[in-house]
C-alpha cells in the first residue's frame, strides 16, 4: 500500500482524486491551506474526511511541505492546489503567481529532496493560450497572455524541467474544464447553472453564451491522474504533458440549456455579458489522442450523462447550492 499526498485535496477535484486513491487501498495525505471558516468541503460531502491524513499548511512554505512528505513517507504526490479561478487571478495576479508558480516549485523541490517516486502536476488547457488551430495538442507552444494562463504555463515549464534537469519523475496534465458534484466555486459554469436550475432561478452568465469549452467529468479526470501516476516509471511518460478532455467543444449557452432540460425546469439564463469575459479565451478544446495511445485512457462519461450525475449529486446536497442569485456569475 502506497502513500499519496494530494495538495488541494479539500477542493473539488482533489477530493474526488483522494476518494479514488482510498478506494484502491492507498493511504492519502491531504495538504491544504489552513481553514479560516467551517464552510462545507468536498471531502466532507464525499464522506472521506475521516479517512485522510490531514495536514494544514502553506504551499509556499518549504519546511511545511517537505515535513509533510517526510513524516508520512510519501511516495506519490499529486499537486493540484492552486488558485484556479481565472477572474480572481486577473484581479490579483501577484497572489495568483505566488500560489501557482512559487507553490509549484516549492512542492517540486521538496519531492526532489525526499526522493518522491511519482509526481503529477495539474497544469491546465489554459496554459496553451489562444491558438488559431484547434484542438490543442501537447506539442503546441504555450502562449499565455492573461495572468492565470501565464501562471499555469510557467508552472508547467518548471515542472517538466525538474525531470530533465534533476531526474524528478514528473508529468503534467492539461485537462479541459472539469465538472461534477462537489464543486463549490459558483463562478464556474456548471455548478452555478445546476444550482440555479434546481432552485428555480435563472443561471447567471458573464458572457453572451457563445464561448466554447471542452468538459471532462470529474471521475474521468481522477482516472486520468491515476493512469499517469501508475506509468511514471516509463520513459514515454516522465517529463511529458498529457491532455484529457471530452474530445469536442460545447457552447456555454448549449450547456446551460442541457442542464435546465435535464433538471426538468424551464428557467432561462440571465445573460449579463457580451462576447467573452475579460481575461478568458473564446474557444478551447484539447486533443486527447496522446493519453489514449500512450496510456489507454479514454473518458467513460459523456457530457449529458455527466451532467445528469452532477444534477443528481446537487439535488441530494441542497446545502451546497449557491446562496443567492448574485453569489456567482459564470462564463
Amino acid at each position: 500500500m502506497g502513500v499519496a499526498m494530494v495538495t488541494g485535496a479539500r477542493g473539488f477535484v482533489g477530493a474526488w482524486l483522494a476518494k479514488a486513491l482510498l478506494e484502491r487501498g492507498e493511504r492519502v495525505v491531504s495538504f491544504d491551506r489552513r481553514r479560516v471558516t467551517e464552510k462545507p468541503s468536498a471531502v466532507g460531502m464525499l464522506g472521506i474526511e475521516d479517512e485522510l491524513i490531514q495536514v494544514e499548511g502553506d504551499l509556499c512554505d518549504a519546511d511545511e511541505v517537505a515535513g509533510a512528505i517526510a513524516r508520512n513517507k510519501v511516495d506519490t504526490v499529486f499537486h493540484l492546489a492552486a488558485e484556479t479561478i481565472v477572474g480572481t487571478v486577473h484581479a490579483s495576479p501577484i497572489q495568483g503567481f505566488e500560489s501557482n508558480v512559487r507553490g509549484t516549485w516549492t512542492v517540486l523541490q521538496a519531492c526532489r529532496e525526499h526522493g518522491v517516486e511519482r509526481v503529477v502536476f495539474a497544469s491546465s488547457d489554459k496554459a496553451y493560450g489562444a491558438h488559431d488551430e484547434l484542438p490543442y495538442r501537447e506539442d503546441f507552444a504555450l502562449r499565455p497572455t492573461a495572468p492565470y494562463e501565464a501562471s499555469k504555463a510557467a508552472a508547467d515549464l518548471i515542472a517538466r524541467s525538474f525531470w530533465h534537469s534533476y531526474g524528478v519523475p514528473v508529468a503534467v496534465t492539461r485537462f479541459a474544464n472539469i465538472y461534477g458534484g462537489g464543486d463549490l466555486n459558483f463562478s464556474r459554469l456548471i455548478p452555478e447553472a445546476v444550482s440555479a436550475a434546481l432552485s428555480g432561478r435563472s443561471p447567471v452568465l458573464r458572457s453572451d453564451g457563445s464561448p466554447e469549452r471542452d468538459f471532462l467529468y470529474v471521475e474521468d479526470a481522477a482516472a486520468a491522474y491515476l493512469a499517469i501516476a501508475d506509468n511514471l516509471h516509463r520513459d514515454d511518460v516522465r517529463g511529458e504533458a498529457f491532455n484529457a478532455g471530452g474530445g469536442r467543444p460545447y457552447r456555454v449557452g448549449e450547456v446551460v440549456e442541457m442542464i435546465t432540460r435535464l433538471a426538468g425546469t424551464g428557467v432561462e439564463p440571465d445573460i449579463r455579458g457580451t462576447g467573452n469575459p475579460e481575461g478568458e479565451i473564446d474557444r478551447q478544446y484539447v486533443d486527447p489522442t496522446k493519453i489514449r495511445e500512450v496510456l489507454g485512457w479514454e473518458p467513460r462519461v459523456d457530457l449529458e450523462e455527466g451532467l445528469r450525475r452532477t444534477i443528481e449529486w446537487y439535488r441530494e446536497h441542497p446545502e451546497s447550492w449557491a446562496p443567492d442569485p448574485d453569489a456567482a456569475a459564470v462564463s
